[in-house]
């Protein structure tokens, strides 16, 4: 996060409020695999990483763990700090992470990690861990085996460059030839989410990092773009209803203790 990806800077800085509306949400069954596989409790002390606006809290609290958030962009942190302000919430790397040596039980990355997927934060991850302290990385991913959800992908996938994505793999790279962290566990949720065309769609796309990025003139373009594609494939209009759906990718590491 110290060195922030150009398209993450520029993008939910200027998009931080529209992340905040149109980001899907989580599903429930999330919470019961915190509780399960990551023994998340009162007790346990978490740190919900890259939190951006906030969109993985609402997990978090049902859990009744002490959270702390942590988000580089001041304006997604903002975000966060409006909704949740009883929620301790801090700025700051994912490489220089202000907590003690072996202090944290679970550290929680939504719909983030990719973004700083490197050996500096994973070192700086496994030295605030307690021993068998667990990491969940959590992704929401389109299910682009729907015909017009392959076609909005495509769509977009012309403007996506270097930006670092889930969907390349490259972020699994960081795990490879190393004795911090062991892979426990993969689940996979199903997730809709419903609303209308401008909302779920196209705004929500407008929300992508690369796009939120650029002119004002090209995103309004795309954005009626978005909405014929989809047009093209349902028949539905911006403010018809849809569900749009996604596959959750929840990722269990468990670190290991070299003590």
């Amino acid at each position: 996060m110290s060195q922030l990806h150009h398209s993450a800077k520029q993008g939910f800085s200027s998009a931080a409020e529209l992340y905040q509306q149109v980001r899907p949400h989580y599903p429930q069954e999330i919470v019961p695999w915190l509780q399960q596989q990551l023994n998340i409790a009162e007790n346990s002390h978490v740190v919900d990483l890259g939190s951006g606006t906030g969109k993985f809290l609402p997990y978090l609290i049902p859990t009744q763990a002490k959270i702390t958030a942590v988000e580089p962009v001041t304006e997604m942190l903002q975000q966060l700090q409006q909704k949740y302000s009883a929620i301790e919430s801090i700025q700051a790397s994912s490489d220089q992470l202000p907590f003690e040596d072996a202090s944290i039980d679970a550290i929680i990355c939504a719909q983030s990690f990719h973004w700083f997927a490197n050996a500096e934060t994973r070192n700086e991850l496994h030295r605030v861990l307690k021993p068998s302290g667990h990491l969940a990385l959590i992704w929401n991913q389109r299910d682009i085996k729907v015909n017009w959800v392959n076609a909005l992908a495509e769509e977009i996938a012309a403007y996506e460059a270097d930006t670092p994505r889930y969907h390349s793999g490259a972020w699994k790279q960081v795990f490879a030839d190393q004795q911090q962290f062991e892979l426990k566990d993969l689940t996979t949720f199903p997730l809709l989410h419903q609303g209308s065309v401008e909302q779920v769609v196209s705004k929500r796309l407008l929300s992508t990092s690369f796009i939120a990025a650029l002119p004002q003139i090209e995103q309004q373009r795309l954005k009626a773009k978005f909405e014929q594609i989809v047009f093209d494939f349902t028949g539905l209009t911006t403010q018809d209803q849809i569900d749009f759906p996604y596959t959750t990718f929840a990722y269990h590491f468990q670190k290991i203790a070299n003590e």
